[in-house]
């Protein structure tokens, strides 16, 4: 079945054979189109009916997009704290997921906000799953890459040291409490839901120490804390650990690591890295230590 979903978006966003590969799960799965699809750098996401009219989403990532363990985590979490999983073809990249509403908790208060994503850390950090890559063996290369960093790269020397010193210790530590991870939960992956009041969504799993999950919190929303930077990121901080009961040093250390792997990666861009993101990742391993 040919044009069930028009291909001259699929071909300018994330190539034609994504919307052949829509084409030929619509059919498969007995799926209708139901709403605009949306559009990402690396994947596509089409609203659809079931055969049973149930509301759902086709998710299918492109060709470019890296090997994705998402369908084997949401599985494992059946719908608690995350999108139930419908169904999956992982050789395709390919995701029938629930479809949840299209408000996130970028307008929901700061601190409530907080509690929500504390929550979730709760129901989904399972036990570990052998089929998942671990955090530890990640964060050994960031330290490498960190090393490799010239001393004029504009991130402060002390900083990348003191992000290599913590990494090493992170990376060579057995964790016992290791437990699966969502890797990027924050404001915008998560959403409104009718079964649930929130739920998250696009995980980028892996096993790991808890701890390690609060970073991407503190660098989304950051038009908020215009004009109270280092107050707003402390406030946050302190809101996410006390609210997971996590150890402060120890979620302090991550953030350090993180936001540094994050400065790293947006060098790497070379003549396109964005000196905004750079000094908004510095500034959060500052006010975190403050």
């Amino acid at each position: 079945m040919v044009g069930l979903y028009p291909r001259a978006p699929t071909v300018k966003h994330v190539g034609d054979v994504v919307g052949a590969v829509v084409d030929s799960l619509m059919e498969q799965w007995d799926l209708r189109p139901d709403g605009p699809a949306i559009h990402g750098s690396r994947s596509l996401v089409v609203p659809v009916r079931t055969s049973a009219s149930l509301p759902a989403v086709l998710k299918v990532g492109g060709p470019d997009a890296p090997d994705s363990q998402e369908h084997l985590v949401l599985r494992r979490w059946a719908g608690d704290g995350a999108a139930r999983l419908l169904r999956a073809d992982p050789r395709r990249r390919a995701l029938l997921l629930e479809r949840l509403q299209a408000r996130s908790l970028a307008a929901v208060p700061d601190v409530e906000a907080c509690g929500v994503i504390a929550d979730l850390y709760r129901r989904l950090h399972v036990p570990a799953m052998p089929q998942l890559s671990p955090l530890g063996s990640q964060v050994q290369d960031w330290v490498r890459d960190f090393g490799a960093l010239p001393r004029s790269a504009p991130i402060p020397r002390r900083l990348v040291e003191q992000a290599s010193a913590l990494g090493r210790e992170l990376a060579g530590e057995r964790v016992d409490s290791e437990r699966v991870l969502h890797g990027y939960l924050h404001y915008g992956t998560v959403l409104a839901s009718d079964r649930q009041p929130w739920l998250s969504i696009s995980p980028r799993p892996l096993n790991g120490d808890p701890h390690a999950e609060i970073a991407p919190m503190l660098w989304h929303r950051w038009d908020d804390l215009a004009g109270h930077i280092r107050d707003g990121v402390r406030a946050r901080f302190w809101a996410l650990a006390d609210a997971a009961g996590f150890d402060e040093d120890r979620a302090r250390a991550w953030v350090i690591v993180r936001v540094v792997h994050e400065a790293t990666r947006e060098l790497a861009r070379g003549a396109a890295a964005d000196g905004a993101a750079l000094t908004r990742f510095v500034a959060i391993a500052k006010a975190v230590q403050d």
